[in-house]
């Protein structure tokens, strides 16, 4: 077996630590936060969510829009900067191998309120070659050609309607379960759209009591209960690796022009929540995604719960797929956390249909859905078991493992895959160092059938944010 590759691939992996290390110490008194970067690992032993994917609870971007003294909007100002360097390179079924190594990231602000209720914010993308032979395209970190590309990927107005509603405009990324940001690369997924999203809060909490007559009752540690909900049209998209944006029919491989309406909601209760949200894009697609979440309390053992389902077809003149298609796919998910371990197991069974589930705007949510594979193909069954751990000695330092072991999909010309991952990060929560992440992810996918050898996918990324 030749090692040369590896070696190679190893080589830059190392490599691309160096300049970000070497600039981290320069930077840390403007770093951030880990949960505030945009795109930080998950812990893994808190979450078994995969990289780009977005459950439906971290739907519909509401933060907390108002501050609790408002100051001038030029003074609440905020900028943003993400260096990232990331390598990728895959070996796939067919022994074609795709790689690159690409610098770049992203710089951006968002303004305070301009008379309590306007607001703007603008965002400039770019990644850049530093190894990148031609004949292994196809990373998806760089243009087609493996060329670089720079863009105005952010250019929105906010305008804050009443406290906990706001509607946007512009170019901006939003986070969904199928139309988001899918950072999976080294830039996001952003969007042209008029977007409304807002809280109505159904259940108020009476403050506790104070601790004695002269303090000041605390405020409230439950949240309470609340409905969020969003609704919009999103015109056109401007995929990861491009510099240009396209209509969402076009990305979604139909030859109209069409955008996607969209609209949804979400209750939540404590640590219990249920919602669902639709997508309609005129003569192409109709996807219907509906989550349900919650834990169940046995002592110091919370395990947590998770079901979704998803509805796709065809609508109007069925211009995605002659004869047009409909097809469900149906996922339940167990988390049990146990010390500084994460237990998951899941299970999702697509129906049989003329069509494979899409995703066209975003990574596929499904929750056997991993670094290579979506298991979303019509007919095919998945379970996953995953194991995550926090080495409490090394504070930032996560390690995961999982397997998926799929079923046989209803073509006859596709074969039953499992697929093993692994993946080590870093990501330090204070001292000089804090605001980076240093991550590394592994694949290998096992075909059973069709006389190929098994698709290796390798990645290598390092992320410093800067927020001020």
């Amino acid at each position: 077996m030749d090692t040369r590759p590896c070696s190679r691939k190893a080589a830059i992996i190392v490599a691309l630590l160096m300049p970000w290390v070497g600039a981290s110490g320069a930077l840390a008194q403007l770093a951030v936060t880990p949960s505030s970067q945009p795109n930080a690992p998950l812990d893994p032993a808190q979450s078994s969510v995969e990289e780009g994917r977005t459950p439906l609870t971290e739907t519909f971007d509401f933060r907390d829009f108002q501050l609790e003294k408002r100051q001038k909007a030029l003074e609440d100002t905020k900028f943003e900067f993400n260096l990232r360097t990331y390598y990728f390179g895959r070996e796939g079924f067919d022994g074609v191998q795709k790689e690159a190594w690409a610098i770049g990231g992203w710089g951006g602000l968002k303004t305070g309120y301009f008379l309590d209720h306007f607001a703007f914010g603008v965002t400039g993308y770019t990644s850049q070659p530093l190894y990148a032979p031609e004949d292994k395209d196809g990373t998806l970190l760089l243009k087609p050609g493996q060329n670089g590309y720079t863009v105005l990927g952010e250019a929105y107005a906010e305008i804050r309607i009443v406290d906990d509603m706001i509607l946007s405009i512009g170019r901006k990324a939003f986070d969904t379960p199928f139309i988001n940001k899918n950072d999976t690369r080294m830039t996001p997924n952003t969007f042209e759209a008029v977007v409304l999203q807002g809280r109505i809060v159904v259940e108020n909490l009476p403050p506790p009591e104070p601790t004695s007559k002269d303090a000041p009752a605390p405020a409230p540690t439950a949240k309470p209960a609340s409905i969020k909900y969003g609704f919009g049209y999103f015109e056109e998209i401007k995929n990861r690796n491009s510099d240009r944006f396209i209509s969402m029919s076009e990305a979604a491989g139909a030859p109209v022009d069409h955008g996607v309406l969209a609209a949804g909601a979400i209750f939540e209760k404590g640590k219990f929540s249920i919602g669902a949200i639709d997508y309609y894009s005129e003569d192409v697609i109709n996807i219907a995604y509906g989550e349900m979440r919650g834990e169940v309390p046995l002592g110091s053992v919370k395990p947590r719960w998770a079901a979704q389902f998803v509805d796709q077809r065809s609508v109007g003149d069925e211009v995605l797929q002659a004869g047009g298609f409909s097809v469900r796919q149906f996922g339940v998910k167990v988390e049990l956390p146990v010390s500084d371990f994460l237990f998951t197991a899941a299970f999702t069974q697509a129906s049989n249909g003329r069509a494979n589930l899409r995703a066209p705007w975003s990574g596929y949510p499904g929750y056997t859905s991993v670094q290579v594979q979506d298991f979303n193909r019509a007919g095919e069954n998945a379970f996953l078991f995953r194991i995550g751990y926090d080495v409490p000695c090394v504070p930032g330092l996560s390690a995961y493992a999982l397997a998926v072991f799929g079923g046989d999909p209803e073509d006859s010309g596709q074969f039953r895959q499992d697929e093993y991952d692994a993946n080590l990060q870093w990501a330090p929560p204070k001292g000089v160092l804090k605001g980076l992440s240093v991550r590394f992810r592994y694949a290998v996918v096992q075909q059973h059938g069709g006389n190929v050898q098994d698709l290796t996918d390798l990645r290598g990324i390092v992320n410093y944010n800067i927020k001020f």
